[in-house]
Formats: C-alpha cells, sequence, structure tokens
C-alpha cells in the first residue's frame, strides 16, 4: 500500500479567493514527520520499480560500455599553460590539470595527451580526493590568475549551490588561509591580488558583488556593488580583453552595465548605460583599427535583438550606436564574441544556432556564416580564453554525430578537427536518423519536432515514442548526441523533442508568446504535437511517455491535467508543479526575479487567476491519469522538493486511476545526485521506467 500523507487543510487566501492546502505542512523540510514520509515515498517507490531493476542494470552497463571512462578533454591555452581535465576508470569525479606551453610547439594547436601523465604535468584539483567523505559534492568556481600562479576555487557540498571559496597556490601547491564562505557562483580574478565574488539575500538572489585581496581577513573585504531591487540579479567578470571589470545586472526583462578598468581593480564601477524598464542589452570590449569600442547587443529597436557599436565614451544612449547588425524578424541575435583579430556572431535562424566570423584584419568587415551538412545540429564556441588568437574553437553535435571539437583558421577558413568524443562498442551515426516535422497548435502556429530513431526502425506501424519538453525562459533544446538515448533506439524507441513557445528555438516572439498571461500556449503545443504524433501513426496513446524537468515539470503537470489521455506515462523531473504558491511566496529563493517569467500573483488579480487556472497542483481532478513518476531533490534550492511531494499526495486523494511515484534524493540538489556512475545509475533508473511504460520493456 502506497503512503497516505495527512490532510491538514490550510486556507490560502488571496484577492478574495481561497484555496484549501491539505499537504503545506510537507514543506517543514527539517520535521522529522516530514523525513519519514519521504523515506515511506522512497521505499514504495523502490518496491513498485524492483521489476525494473534488470532493464536498469543493463542499460546503466550499455552506457558505462559506451564511454571511455579514462580520458582528457582538449587542452585549453590561457597564457603559458595548456588546462585540461582527466577522468580514470572507477573514478567519479575528474581531475583538473595543466602543462606548460613548451618552446618550439605550436602556440595553438593543443598537444594530445595520453592516458599515462605526460612528463611536467600538474594536477591543479584532484577532486576525487576532495569529494571524498561527502554524499554530494559539486565544484563551482575554478579560475586561474593571468600568470598562473593562483587558483580560485569553490566547492558545495550539500546541493544548496552555496559554495566556500578557496585560494591555492599553484607554485606550492599550498591552500591559502583565505576562506570564503556562503557565495553564490564563481569567482573573478583582477590582477594577482584580488579576487571579486557574488554573495546572497535572504531570498538566496545574488544581490552583491564583493572585493577579496589575497591574504586579508574576509571581514574586510569591500562591498563594491549592492542591488536592492528583488527583481535584479548581478554577475561579474572580465572582458576577453582583460582591459574592464564588468558587473551585469538583469532582471528578465531589462539589464544594466557598469564597468571599471581592469588594473585599477579599487576604483569605482560605473554605469554605462542606465536601465530603462523592458529593455535588454549587453556589453563586450573590441580593439577596432587600433581604437577601444563597445559592442552593444540590445531589444531597443526590437525584439529578436541587433548590435551596435561606439567608440569607447563616445555615446550615452543606445540611439547613438552605429548599427553593426540589424535586428531581422527571422533572426534572433544572441550575442557577439570579439577577438584582437575578429569576431564570431552568435545567432537563431529556422531553430537552429548559428554561428558567423568576422576579420577585424582591415577593420571591420563582414560576416561569413559557418555552413554545417546536417539538418539538425548544434555549434558553439567554447574554450577560447586567449584575446590574441589567429584561430577559434567550437564544439559540434547533432542527435547523431557524437560531440566534437574543432579548430578553425580565421584567416584561411581551414578546419581542423581536435577530438570526437569517443563512443564504444561500435556506434555507426549512420545507423540512425534524425529529422524535423512540424506540428499544428489550436491557434495556428507551427510548431517544430525532433524526431531520432533506428534508421532500420519500421515506421509503418506505431512505435513507443518518449516526447519532451521545456519550453520556458527562452531555453532551446538544441540536437545534441546522448550514450544513454542509444539505449532506448536500440530498443525500438524514438525520442521526440517538442519545441514549443516559451522556449527560444524560433525567436524571442516564441518566447513572449509562452510566459505571464500566455504561458498556456507551451501546453496546448505540447498536447498538439502529441496528438500529430498519433494522428500521423508515429505512435498512440499507449505507447507514448512524456519528460520534461523543473519548468519542464510545469509542463508535465500541466499537460497531465489538461491531455493526459494522451500518454500512458509522464516522467517529472524536479517538477515545478505548485508554481502558484511558489510564487506568492516572495521569502522564497527566487520569487520576486522570476515574476517577469510567470507574472505576479501576490499583486495582480489577473495573473492569480491565470496561474490558479493552469497550476498542476490545484488542477488535480477526479479522473484516470497517466502513470506519474516525479522525482526531486531533498536539497534543491530552485524548485523546493515539497511541491512534487504536495502533488503526488494531492494525486493520490483525488484521481480516480493511475499509478503515481515520488523519488526524493536525501543528499542532491536541483541537478540531481553528483558523480558520474551516480548520475548514470541514476538515468538509467528513469529511463527504465519510461521504456517500461511505453513498451512494456523488462530487459
Amino acid at each position: 500500500m502506497y503512503p497516505i500523507a495527512d490532510k491538514r487543510p490550510v486556507t490560502r487566501s488571496f484577492h478574495g479567493r481561497e484555496f484549501v492546502d491539505n499537504y503545506e505542512w510537507l514543506r517543514e523540510k527539517e520535521a522529522p514527520e516530514v523525513r519519514e514520509y519521504l523515506e515511506a515515498e522512497n521505499a514504495y517507490t523502490a518496491e513498485q520499480t524492483a521489476q525494473l531493476s534488470t532493464l536498469s542494470e543493463n542499460i546503466f552497463q550499455e552506457l558505462k560500455g559506451r564511454i571511455k571512462e579514462t580520458d582528457m578533454s582538449v587542452p585549453v591555452r590561457q597564457g603559458n599553460y595548456w588546462y585540461y581535465s582527466r577522468t580514470e576508470e572507477g573514478k567519479s569525479y575528474g581531475t583538473s590539470c595543466r602543462l606548460p606551453v613548451r618552446e618550439g610547439d605550436d602556440a595553438w594547436i593543443p598537444p594530445v595527451i595520453e592516458e599515462q601523465a605526460p612528463e611536467g604535468e600538474e594536477v591543479l584539483l584532484d577532486v576525487n580526493e576532495m569529494a571524498a567523505g561527502h554524499d554530494f559534492f559539486s565544484l563551482g568556481a575554478s579560475t586561474v590568475t593571468l600568470s598562473g600562479n593562483l587558483l580560485a576555487y569553490s566547492v558545495d557540498t550539500a546541493g544548496d549551490e552555496r559554495f566556500t571559496l578557496r585560494i591555492k597556490d599553484l607554485r606550492s601547491g599550498e591552500v591559502l588561509p583565505d576562506i570564503i564562505e556562503g557565495i553564490s557562483y564563481g569567482a573573478t580574478w583582477a590582477g594577482e591580488d584580488y579576487v571579486f565574488y557574488q554573495r546572497v539575500d535572504d531570498a538566496w538572489r545574488p544581490d552583491s558583488v564583493w572585493r577579496h585581496k589575497v591574504g586579508t581577513p574576509v571581514d574586510e573585504d569591500v562591498l563594491v556593488f549592492h542591488e536592492p531591487d528583488e527583481h535584479f540579479w548581478v554577475g561579474v567578470g572580465t572582458t576577453r580583453s582583460e582591459k574592464y571589470l564588468m558587473i551585469a545586472v538583469g532582471s528578465k526583462i531589462t539589464s544594466e552595465t557598469w564597468v571599471l578598468p581592469l588594473d585599477d581593480p579599487t576604483g569605482e564601477f560605473v554605469c554605462l548605460l542606465p536601465r530603462q524598464d523592458g529593455v535588454e542589452y549587453d556589453v563586450d570590449h573590441a580593439v577596432i583599427d587600433g581604437k577601444d569600442h563597445w559592442l552593444v547587443t540590445h531589444n531597443a529597436t526590437g525584439p529578436n535583438f541587433e548590435v551596435g557599436i561606439a567608440e569607447v565614451g563616445a555615446f550615452d544612449s543606445l540611439a547613438e550606436l552605429q548599427v553593426l547588425v540589424p535586428h531581422r524578424a527571422d533572426v534572433r541575435i544572441e550575442g557577439i564574441d570579439p577577438f584582437a583579430g575578429h569576431l564570431v556572431l552568435g545567432y537563431r535562424r529556422g531553430g537552429i544556432g548559428r554561428l558567423a566570423l568576422m576579420s577585424l584584419a582591415n577593420g571591420l568587415g563582414s560576416f561569413v556564416e559557418m555552413e554545417f551538412s546536417e539538418e539538425l545540429y548544434s555549434v558553439g564556441g567554447g574554450g577560447n580564453p586567449e584575446w590574441d588568437t589567429p584561430v577559434y574553437r567550437y564544439s559540434y553535435s547533432s542527435f547523431t554525430e557524437p560531440g566534437s571539437v574543432n579548430l578553425l583558421d580565421v584567416a584561411t577558413g581551414d578546419r581542423t578537427l581536435l577530438k570526437q568524443q569517443e563512443v564504444l562498442g561500435g556506434y555507426q551515426a549512420s545507423d540512425y536518423v534524425a529529422r524535423r516535422e512540424w506540428a499544428r497548435a489550436e491557434d495556428g502556429t507551427r510548431i517544430p519536432i525532433s524526431l531520432v530513431h533506428r534508421a532500420d526502425l519500421d515506421l509503418s506501424q506505431p512505435q513507443p515514442v518518449i516526447l519532451y519538453g521545456y519550453g520556458s525562459y527562452e531555453s532551446s533544446f538544441d540536437p545534441s548526441f546522448s550514450n544513454l538515448w542509444v539505449s532506448a533506439y536500440d530498443r525500438g524507441v524514438i525520442f521526440a523533442v517538442a519545441h514549443v513557445r516559451g522556449g527560444g528555438e524560433m525567436g524571442r516572439l516564441w518566447y513572449d508568446n509562452g510566459k505571464l498571461l500566455s504561458k498556456k500556449n507551451t501546453f496546448t503545443d505540447f498536447i498538439a504535437v502529441a496528438d500529430h504524433l498519433i494522428d500521423t501513426k508515429v505512435t498512440t496513446p499507449e505507447m507514448m511517455v512524456a519528460e520534461g524537468g523543473s519548468a519542464g515539470g510545469l509542463l508535465m503537470g500541466a499537460v497531465a491535467n489538461m491531455g493526459g489521455d494522451r500518454f500512458v506515462g509522464i516522467n517529472a523531473k524536479v517538477p515545478f508543479v505548485d508554481p502558484l504558491t511558489s510564487m506568492l511566496m516572495p521569502e522564497l529563493p527566487l520569487t520576486v526575479v522570476e515574476w517577469d517569467e510567470w507574472g505576479d500573483p501576490f499583486h495582480d488579480p489577473e495573473v492569480y487567476d491565470y496561474m490558479a487556472s493552469y497550476a498542476p497542483y490545484e488542477n488535480v481532478s477526479a479522473k484516470r491519469y497517466p502513470d506519474i513518476l516525479a522525482v526531486t531533490s531533498l536539497n534543491d534550492t530552485r524548485v523546493l522538493y515539497v511541491e512534487p511531494a504536495k502533488w503526488i499526495a494531492r494525486l493520490r486523494d483525488v484521481a480516480t486511476g493511475g499509478e503515481f511515484l515520488l523519488k526524493t534524493e536525501m543528499a542532491a540538489g536541483h541537478g540531481g545526485v553528483s558523480g558520474r556512475y551516480e548520475r548514470w545509475r541514476q538515468s538509467a533508473f528513469e529511463l527504465a521506467w519510461s521504456l517500461n511504460k511505453a513498451a512494456g520493456m523488462l530487459a
């Protein structure tokens, strides 16, 4: 018998509306009775899924067997060193290392690192040693000074995304006495003496930037910036040119940038352009024809952004910028990346992210798009810390092609493959296919769908499908290779992605039409995709499982209420299924900054009513639901464990049919368990559950 949560009704009253919540008592995380209930749910889930042990173990072993466990990343040059990480078979975490750049070596072609540690290798951090004795471990910052002498790194051992920063002298191997606790992600060096970091407020919002001088007590650290408006978060970094420190201040819809010359780290930051409600802009530094310029990506002239340029100190408003890349209705500009000799433009067209390069050899020129042969692919820059470099490193992947790291010679256009992810066990990309289809939403909008499966799959009859969706924060699900999903393809399952509104695949308006008072489009789009797959006989409701996590878990909960009959099962990971309760609690982590995404029901009755009409927890009804697996983490600070816990309890009480399982990781955060083997086992378990529901598989 499944656990039955006590009903302890409390009435929530806002704007004259009342809702009786029977399970809010589960929010008391430290209460012994809450822990006992979660443990009972875990025991019940283990009992109900015991028959999946063989399938789960098989998937785990298949996944493990495809991955080269002892491996090295491609070294990245920074200053006089090549930095890389290595993994070893049997160890859950990696080791970060470096090699000095040797005289006579090619300055930009990284050395090939073998399994045996090469002569001169320095181990910077052995994360396996650091993680020993901890149930959870996550490395946050890991950043080295330009000289290569000092390393700032931070760790989280609880899963709550609060880090402790330390500094290591790489010349002596000594960890310095400087210890800064309770900070947010990241750390930024300014020379050899100062490191900048962020702290959070009571709602765990990064609200301030602090300056620490190496070797001084932490209580002498200087607050250099504080943002009092709860809608805004702050971040700090440097330009690649190492000429400026930048503080970025942003809400979901408005941004602001503050700058300070890097050679004056104790100076005062200056606001480049004061914030204007609804205007987002991002700034970077470029040198063109020997003069310092600001490159500004902004949405002041259209929702899909444009790029403007001006000499440093020569403009006071966005209107004074010279247009470098104009706004286009069919192209979403995502940013521009400057180097000493070239610029790289990132943008999205036709649902695919793209890159284009401009040489600065003769001043400003034209952008030339990088072209690739596959229809569905992902490309992005990575591992390019050096300012004055004649090459550009980029990664490439698709649903069927394992990820690769490549080098582009900017002057000649020649491309060099540095390394491609090795997939063991005889994987052949030609055995699999990926294609694009389109569904029609109820308002006529065409919704892109990505489908991936074995090339020899019999498509003349319906096949099992796992349909994934997210649809929030303008986040795009771009094509990428997954060793895990090969186990599904090889069992005759189709993996499908519904690129619903609320995501960013089709431009800023795609996002705008799936948020706030248009949020229901996300849910109806997903149902339209499911209907398309059923109507075209790709699959049947008895053979389709829906899957999504975090904000995609909200999608899962809403779809369960609105169109659950299209699915045999729903896998909801860290699901945001009690959004109205959370958005009515400004004291919770991230709530106020999230009002620009979901709306502010605390102050606005219209928003309250709209959210109440789709919130999964409130809208559970007396009908049969698909079987549901909800996976959460006790220490998650983004989506609290209480949301899926309450949801499962209410489903059990109200629904007339369906099996509802709750699995809580008792020592993990939003990203789940730590350690690669532990993550692989968790992923194998979830996939086994989905395969069993979609196709009755047990092996």
